[in-house]
């Protein structure tokens, strides 16, 4: 039987013993009496368990038999916790002091909130922010993500401009609070992502299904970032492909998406050139691989569609490629949102 929480604290190992041993204790330490520390191990081949046990016995262990990916590891791992929030907290990343209090606050004041995401700033250039999820997370109309402190490689220098807390598309998955019964409710995490955008997925189909997601800057902690699959890994280009395509399918409707598709194959194809003008190859052939997949199973996850698709706030109306390379804007206020 499970111990009853308010608020559980869960990092997905997979043969990361490193950061545990680096940021473990920090975890542990700025999150008592505020929520529980779990380590749910995906299939470690390293002797990440033996250390855990070793070092922090009143950590309680989730072992998984073999590395489900990060959406097959928390589907499995959060079935197995009985708490009113969770938080997915990735393994390289530093906490810091009150971390836990405000975003919590945050979700108690709306029931409406289903999931929300600290201030996420650069482990290494500590005054700026970092590339996965920054001060939360846009899209535009084609489905390209982009943040607040970060428009493709333009990442801003945190200067107290996104101190707020307000509403967003997506909260990243390096750090995400999230509402557990609605986690469940919605059938947790699609997982034929694996692993990268997963999250943006889930956050869809809560505001799809009437919730809403938040970015609270009252909480910052510092990533390390590329700790399983660093972003120059061709795979990791697969699965960023891959899995922007299988977000629109998921959540736009019919008379959305085909013209959208349409629209990607070209913008993808061109991203493929430019890969391969640079000598790139494995990228190139990446975004090939990615479009073949989504084709070949491109009926079965029709039909499998969320047939639950609203009108959402947070999805940018122009293109963030154009505004970007064509028109120069390389910061989030430049941009037109309303």
């Amino acid at each position: 039987m499970t111990e009853k929480m308010k608020t559980a604290v869960v990092i997905l190992n997979w043969n990361g013993k490193k950061f545990l041993e680096q940021f473990l204790a920090g975890v542990v330490k700025h999150s008592e009496g505020d929520a529980d520390v779990i380590v749910a191990d995906n299939g470690s081949t390293d002797d990440s368990i033996a250390w855990l046990q070793s070092n922090f016995p009143e950590v309680r262990i989730i072992k998984i038999a073999e590395n489900k990916g990060f959406t097959g590891g928390y589907n499995e791992a959060l079935k197995q916790i009985d708490a009113e929030y969770f938080v997915l907290l990735n393994s390289d990343i530093e906490v810091t002091e009150g971390w836990i209090k405000p975003v919590v606050a945050l979700m108690d004041s709306d029931l409406y909130v289903a999931a929300c995401q600290p201030k996420i700033l650069s482990f290494a250039e500590r005054r700026k922010f970092e590339y996965a999820g920054a001060a939360g997370g846009y899209i535009d109309w084609l489905g390209y993500p982009f943040c607040r402190g970060r428009i493709f490689e333009e990442i801003e220098e945190d200067q107290g401009q996104y101190d707020d807390s307000r509403e967003v598309f997506w909260a990243t998955g390096a750090c995400m609070f999230v509402r557990a019964k609605t986690f469940h409710e919605l059938g947790g995490f699609d997982e034929n992502f694996f692993a990268h955008m997963e999250e943006i997925d889930l956050c869809w189909r809560m505001k799809n299904a009437g919730h809403k997601v938040f970015y609270c800057g009252g909480s910052k902690i510092y990533h390390v970032g590329g700790g399983t699959l660093h972003k120059s890994n061709p795979h990791k280009t697969f699965l960023n492909f891959r899995n922007n395509l299988l977000l629109l399918i998921n959540n736009l409707p019919t008379e959305k998406l085909l013209p959208i598709l349409l629209l990607r194959f070209f913008l993808d194809g061109t991203a493929a050139i430019r890969f391969s003008l640079k000598g790139n190859f494995p990228d190139a052939f990446a975004v090939f691989r990615a479009w073949m997949e989504v084709m070949l199973n491109f009926f079965r996850k029709w039909k499998k569609k969320n047939a639950h698709y609203a009108q959402v706030s947070g999805i940018y109306q122009n293109s963030i490629v154009v505004e970007y390379y064509l028109r120069g804007k390389k910061k989030f206020p430049e941009l037109d949102m309303d």
